[in-house]
């Protein structure tokens, strides 16, 4: 080649590819290129409608955001999906790898959640949080009358086992659902949780704001029609109050609250106020 010729132009090889895997197990992994690629024996399926955003990398303390939209007539995620919420809080690993040298490393690019998820016009946007983004809530807890433990975590320290049955659905109708076996105790599946294992909400937790003998009442309707005989867990709920906690569950001393600490209502108690 001569002195005076110009260099043939680069051509880029990498491709964009990012792994998302939800809380409940499933995971799926995809790429802007134009073909299925197979790295370290995962396979990123050709997804050209997912159109990431360009990735916010901070130096401090602030979090790394990005924004990823894709086409809603994606196979892996759907809009029932996303508005059921089975994509919240996802973990997301995205990586640039070089399609035209597979045996190469990935370049990491990044990770973090799922933040807020929206769709329109038969597209969805997702906003991607970085594990800085945690340093944005409180430092410590505001205090409480009730408890801010969850039933059965490792702060409240409550044993679970025989606290949670298995049932099956009888019949429903809205945010009611009667199961064909009764509660331990009055309202004992109160404040609890449901979780489905079968039928289109397989996956998916329910809160249950009551309880009465077989039938469970809902905080919200779930997202997808209710089959009879579909197979489902109750889990037993507390009020988080200090007397359901040392009656109900002798666990007086893992009381998260401060039932007795005086608050601004103390104002209102004294005559002519």
């Amino acid at each position: 080649m001569s002195a005076g010729a110009s260099q043939p132009d680069r051509v880029t090889t990498l491709a964009l590819c990012w792994r998302i895997e939800r809380s409940d197990g499933v995971t799926v992994a995809l790429t802007d290129h134009d073909r299925d690629l197979t790295v370290a024996g995962v396979r990123y399926r050709a997804a050209p409608g997912m159109t990431p955003s360009a990735i916010e990398r901070a130096e401090g303390a602030d979090p790394d955001t990005m924004t990823a939209r894709g086409a809603l007539d994606v196979a892996a995620i759907t809009a029932r999906d996303l508005a059921a919420g089975r994509w919240d809080a996802a973990r997301v690993v995205t990586v640039a790898i070089d399609w035209d040298d597979l045996a190469a490393a990935p370049i990491a690019l990044g990770e973090g959640r799922i933040g807020e998820v929206s769709w329109q016009d038969g597209a969805f946007a997702a906003d991607l949080r970085g594990a800085t983004a945690r340093l944005e809530g409180p430092v410590t807890e505001a205090t409480s009358p009730a408890c801010r433990a969850s039933l059965g975590d490792r702060r409240c320290r409550v044993a679970m086992a025989g606290r949670r049955q298995f049932a099956r659905v009888v019949a429903a109708a809205g945010e009611v659902v009667t199961l064909d076996r009764a509660e331990p105790s009055d309202n004992g599946w109160g404040e609890g949780v449901l979780r489905w294992f079968g039928g289109a909400n397989t996956g998916l937790r329910s809160a249950i704001a009551r309880s009465a003998g077989a039938e469970v009442t809902l905080r919200m309707a779930p997202p997808f029609a209710i089959e009879a005989g579909t197979l489902v867990e109750v889990s037993e709920g507390c009020d988080r109050r200090i007397a359901t906690c040392a009656a109900r569950f002798g666990n007086a001393a893992n009381f998260r609250g401060e039932p007795y600490l005086p608050g601004i209502d103390l104002l209102t108690r004294y005559p002519g106020t």
